[in-house]
């Protein structure tokens, strides 16, 4: 096995990228692909220039039209000229827990699903209860154009069907004897995410996004 390893990358992208998606019917249906499984994992591919590749998600279905015309959308491109540090926000505080629960193979992901009320976390008074976690590889974002290794995904949703969803950064890194108690993935184990699912891409990133001039705002609190 490769000596290698995958350290988390020392920071987590909490106002960056904790992504609060507004309730409409379309981005409704599209958080779904984050909070539920497709029913056939055929419908979407990673594959540029094919039939059902990301330039197509748009024209998939009509409730995934916001993948065609949304000016909003992600993955992006993290750039330094483009982040704003704000205070205002507020902390993340999180209540996660020791649970049960369930690994699957999505075809296009492995994901780990959550049992309901195990685990949350919480931004402006505003309480989001942990669904699920996958991984992409490569990382869809990017900061200043470098793609990372491996992009965690961990899905929150409120009450009222927001979902704020947590990723983690990682890159490749030599073993640490410290880091090692806390976080570290072989190079061969991120292989074998891919090798584990059966939709025949060598990828499960999307195409960065235009960011349409939007503002990236990064949380310092004051107390910070």
């Amino acid at each position: 096995m490769d000596k290698s390893s995958i350290q988390c990358f020392l920071f987590i992208l909490l106002t960056i990228i904790v992504t609060m998606i507004s309730c409409s019917n379309a981005q409704r249906e599209v958080g779904k692909l984050y909070t539920f499984d497709l029913e056939d994992e055929s419908e979407f591919s990673y594959v540029r220039n094919q039939e059902n590749g990301p330039e197509k998600w748009g024209k998939l279905k009509p409730e995934w039209k916001m993948c065609g015309k949304g000016e909003m959308q992600s993955p992006i491109d993290l750039m330094h000229k483009r982040v704003r540090i704000v205070s205002h926000l507020g902390r993340l505080t999180r209540n996660y827990k020791p649970s049960n629960a369930t690994l699957r193979n999505r075809g296009h992901d492995m994901m780990v699903r959550f049992e309901e009320g195990s685990s949350s976390i919480r931004i402006n008074n505003v309480e989001y209860q942990l669904h699920q976690l996958h991984w992409h590889s490569p990382s869809e974002h990017t900061i200043n154009g470098r793609r990372f290794a491996l992009e965690l995904h961990m899905v929150h949703e409120s009450l009222n069907g927001s979902l704020a969803v947590v990723t983690v950064l990682y890159k490749i890194g030599r073993p640490d004897s410290f880091l090692n108690l806390v976080k570290t993935v072989a190079r061969n184990q991120v292989k074998l995410l891919r090798v584990a699912v059966h939709d025949h891409s060598n990828t499960n990133a999307r195409p960065v996004q235009p960011t349409n001039m939007r503002v990236v705002k990064f949380n310092r609190p004051k107390s910070c």
